[in-house]
């Protein structure tokens, strides 16, 4: 059986998938010992969702926990207004649109779809700039939705004995790197 795979890794997969590894090594520690300020300003903007606080309207669902079958994704629901059929995905600030970012909306859109609600449009909303960025819907979108497959298939079989991060850059933002050693950032 293929394992499990939480909305958050599709997008940290694409950023490095030896993150999907080191990230078990921190799990029982405060967020406060690993994450950047970057990620803890984040997840502190996002709290209104995941605390159910953001809204108090009947129709609309925030914060829910989703199982998708069909793919085996898990996560939360970051905020979806029924009667629009309008599914909202909220970061801290958004400079540009990530795949892992699609593909976070897409693992919830796939979850919602197989609850039976009807999903009209997607968007991501960046807080700090109150900007709102349109995404097309997997049918709309048949590249994106075929990385989208495609991510979910390289993580089911991902060797990490044999996987080197050649991407400088991506090693120098990396919040794993003192464990990783991927590449020797100086």
């Amino acid at each position: 059986m293929e394992q499990l795979i939480t909305f958050a890794e599709l997008n940290d997969f694409i950023f490095c998938p030896m993150s999907l590894y080191f990230h078990s090594y921190y799990i029982d520690f405060d967020d406060s010992i690993y994450k950047s300020t970057f990620q803890t300003n984040g997840s502190y903007a996002h709290s209104a969702v995941d605390e159910n606080r953001y809204s108090s309207r009947k129709n609309v669902l925030q914060g829910t926990s989703l199982y998708c079958e069909k793919y085996n994704l898990v996560g939360k629901l970051d905020t979806f207004y029924i009667d629009e059929g309008k599914l909202v995905e909220r970061k801290k600030k958004v400079k540009q649109i990530f795949d892992g970012y699609v593909f976070q909306t897409y693992a919830q859109y796939f979850s919602l779809l197989e609850m039976g609600f009807k999903i009209n449009s997607i968007e991501v909303y960046s807080i700090d700039d109150h900007k709102h960025y349109k995404i097309k819907l997997p049918y709309e979108d048949k590249e994106m939705f075929e990385k989208f497959e495609s991510v979910i298939n390289e993580i089911n079989n991902f060797d990490y004995l044999n996987f080197n991060q050649t991407n400088i850059q991506k090693c120098k933002n990396c919040i794993y790197n003192p464990l990783c050693g991927g590449i020797d950032v100086k």
